[in-house]
C-alpha cells in the first residue's frame, strides 16, 4: 500500500508513528473483551445488524492475543498521516480523490482531517509531534510482523553520494545519482546501453562523457558513426581519424610500452595473440594450422627488426651527456604490414594470406601500411573510423580497442572508461571468437584497472548472434549497470532470453518515450527520465540545439 503511494507523482508528505504498548495490559484487555463479546454472541439475537462486526472483532482479538502469547509478538499503535500539496483547490481535490482510491483499492479506510488540518500538518513535520486530537481518530493496532510491512523506503531509488546526476525516477520524481566506480556497491563500473535509433541512447552516452569529463576521468570513444566530433571539439579532446583521406596513421604491428604493466613480461607473445584476432577478421575463421603459419611469419617479421621474445630486444641504449640511457624503441623502428606481406608471399603455404592483404598494403586501405604518427596524451580521445566504410569498420574498431586497452592498463589507480559504440560489430556474427573473447576479457578484467567499459548498440539480434549469444550474454552479465531505451518487440523478445525482464518491464520498454529508459543498477530496477541542462544540451547537440532555440524564439 505504501509503495503504491510513494510511486505516485503527487507532491505529499507521509508521516508514520509507532507507539509500543504494554503487552501484559494488552492481553488483560483483550481477554476481557473476548469474554464479553463471546457472551454477547451466544445470547444476542442473530438478526442483530452488527452481529458480523462483533464476530470480526472477537476473532481479531483472539488472533492478537495468541500472537502475543505464543509467538512473542509485541503490539503497537500505528498512525499514518498524509499531507498533500497542490497549486489550486481543483488540483488538490483531484489528488485527494486519487489517494483515497489507491488506499481503498488496498482495503484501507481513509478520513479527511476536516477542521483538524493544522494539527495533521504539524504531525507531518519532522518535529516528532503526534498531535493528541488526530491520534484518537487514526489509531490502529498492529503486531510486529505487520509493522515490518510498513517500512516506507521500498521504492526503487538510487542516490549514490559521489555519483553523477542521471535523471529522475519516472514513478516518483526522485533524483537518480549513480557512482558507477563505487566498488563497494557495484561489482564493476561497466554499462550496457541498448535502444532503437532515436530512442535517446546517443544523447545519454554523450551526457555521461560530458559529466565524467568534468570529473577529470580519462575517456576513450570508438566512433563508427561520426557522432562525437562536436562533443570532442567542445570539450577540447583529441580526435583521431583513420581512412583514405586522413593524414594520421596507426601501425597495427606496433608494440607499445604501455601494453604491459610494470613487472609483467612477454611483449611479443602478448602482441602476437592480439594480432591473431585481427587477422581472423581479415582472413576469416582461422584453423590451428593457419594460426601457426601466421605466427611463424609474425615472429620472423619482428626478428627482421631485431625484436624477439626477450623483452630487452624492445629497448635501445642512447648516449646522452656521457650517460647511457635505456629507451623503448620508437614508432619508426617497428615492422609494418608490408613487411609481413612480403614474407607471406615467399611461402606457398601462406600465399593465400598475402592475396587477402593486398587491399591493406597496396589497395584502398593502404593507410594501414604506415608507421604510427600520433600520440595518445589527452584524457578525452575520440577514434573516428567513419571513413573506413560499412564493411571495414570492424578493422578500425579492433585496432582502436587494442590501443585503448593498453591506455586503460597504464595506471591502475586512475579512473578511466572506454566506449564501444555499435559493439555488435565486434561480438556479433560478422566477428569471430578470438575478437569476441578479447572484448569479453576487457569487460571482465577492466575493474582491476579502475576502468569502465560501455557497450552501446541498437542491433540487439546481432549482439546475441555469435555462438548462440554466448559473448553478448557474458558482456551483459558483466555490466552492473544496464540501460534499456525503447526497443522493438522482436528485440525485446531476444533481450528477455538473456536478461531478467519481468512481463511488466517488457511492456514498459516497448512504450518508453524518447529520453526514457529502464535502468538495472545493481539489484534495483527503475524507470528513469534522462535530464540535462540547456547548456549541456547545446554542447551535445551543437548546431541542432541552436536552431531549435532560434525557431522557438521566433
Amino acid at each position: 500500500m505504501l509503495k503504491s503511494l510513494i510511486e505516485t507523482n503527487i507532491n505529499m508528505n507521509i508521516s508514520i508513528f509507532y507507539e509500543k504498548q504494554d503487552s501484559y495490559k494488552a492481553i488483560k484487555d483483550l481477554t476481557y473483551h473476548i469474554g464479553n463479546v463471546g457472551i454477547e454472541l451466544k445470547e444476542t439475537n442473530q438478526n442483530r445488524q452488527d452481529i458480523d462486526i462483533a464476530a470480526f472483532t472477537y476473532n481479531d482479538a483472539k488472533y492478537i492475543r495468541k500472537e502475543i502469547q505464543v509467538n512473542n509478538e509485541d503490539i503497537y499503535f500505528l498512525y499514518i498521516y498524509i499531507s498533500i500539496y497542490a497549486e489550486n483547490k481543483k488540483e488538490l481535490e483531484y489528488y485527494l480523490n486519487k489517494i483515497e482510491g489507491i488506499m481503498q483499492s488496498n482495503g484501507m479506510q481513509t478520513r479527511r482531517a476536516n477542521f483538524r488540518q493544522e494539527e495533521l500538518f504539524l504531525s507531518c513535520l519532522p518535529i516528532m509531534k503526534n498531535h493528541p486530537i488526530v491520534k484518537e481518530a487514526s489509531r490502529r493496532n498492529i503486531l510486529t510482523s505487520g509493522l515490518l510491512a510498513t517500512y516506507p523506503f521500498i521504492s526503487s531509488t538510487i542516490f549514490d553520494q559521489d555519483g553523477i546526476f542521471i535523471g529522475t525516477n519516472i514513478y516518483n520524481d526522485s533524483l537518480v545519482f549513480i557512482d558507477r566506480y563505487n566498488n563497494q556497491k557495484y561489482k564493476n563500473a561497466n554499462i550496457c546501453i541498448f535502444g532503437t535509433s532515436g530512442a535517446g541512447k546517443s544523447f545519454y552516452t554523450k551526457l555521461l562523457i560530458l559529466r565524467y569529463k568534468l570529473l577529470g576521468i580519462s575517456q576513450y570513444i570508438i566512433d563508427p558513426e561520426r557522432e562525437y566530433n562536436n562533443l570532442c571539439e567542445k570539450l577540447k579532446g583529441t580526435q583521431i581519424k583513420i581512412g583514405p583521406n586522413s593524414n594520421t596513421y596507426i601501425n597495427i604491428l606496433e608494440i607499445r610500452q604501455e601494453s604491459l604493466e610494470d613487472g609483467e613480461s612477454g611483449y611479443l607473445a602478448t602482441k602476437i595473440g592480439k594480432l591473431i584476432g585481427f587477422f581472423n577478421l581479415i582472413f576469416g575463421e582461422l584453423n590451428e594450422e593457419d594460426k601457426a603459419l601466421i605466427e611463424e611469419k609474425l615472429i620472423k617479421t619482428y626478428k627482421n627488426k631485431n625484436i624477439n621474445f626477450d623483452d630487452n630486444s624492445l629497448y635501445k641504449e642512447i648516449k646522452k651527456n656521457k650517460k647511457v640511457k635505456r629507451e623503448f624503441k620508437g614508432q619508426n623502428e617497428m615492422p609494418i604490414l608490408g613487411d609481413l606481406y612480403k614474407l607471406l608471399g615467399e611461402d606457398k603455404k601462406t600465399k593465400k594470406f598475402e592475396i587477402k592483404l593486398i587491399p591493406f598494403v597496396k589497395g584502398s586501405m593502404k593507410f594501414f601500411n604506415h608507421h604510427s604518427n600520433i600520440k595518445f596524451n589527452n584524457d578525452l580521445i575520440v577514434a573516428d573510423i567513419y571513413d573506413l566504410g560499412e564493411d571495414n569498420l570492424k578493422y578500425g574498431m579492433y585496432l582502436f580497442t587494442d590501443i585503448f586497452w593498453d591506455k586503460i592498463k597504464e595506471n591502475r589507480n586512475q579512473k578511466k572508461a572506454i566506449y564501444l559504440d555499435e559493439i555488435w560489430r565486434l561480438i556479433g556474427v560478422t566477428s569471430n571468437k578470438d575478437v569476441a573473447s578479447f572484448i569479453y576479457k576487457i569487460f571482465k578484467t577492466i575493474r582491476k584497472y579502475s576502468g569502465s567499459s560501455v557497450a552501446i548498440t541498437q542491433d540487439i539480434s546481432d549482439v546475441f548472434s555469435l555462438e548462440n549469444g554466448t559473448y553478448g550474454k557474458s558482456i551483459l552479465n558483466n555490466s552492473s549497470i544496464k540501460t534499456f531505451f525503447a526497443l522493438e518487440e522482436e528485440n525485446i523478445k531476444i533481450l528477455s532470453e538473456f536478461a531478467n525482464l519481468s512481463e511488466k518491464e517488457k511492456i514498459e520498454i516497448k512504450s518508453l518515450k524518447r529520453g526514457e529508459c529502464l535502468m538495472f543498477v545493481g539489484e534495483d530496477h527503475i524507470l528513469t527520465k534522462i535530464e540535462s541542462s540547456k547548456l549541456e544540451q547545446e554542447i551535445i547537440e551543437g548546431e541542432k540545439s541552436e536552431k531549435k532555440n532560434s525557431n522557438s524564439d521566433g
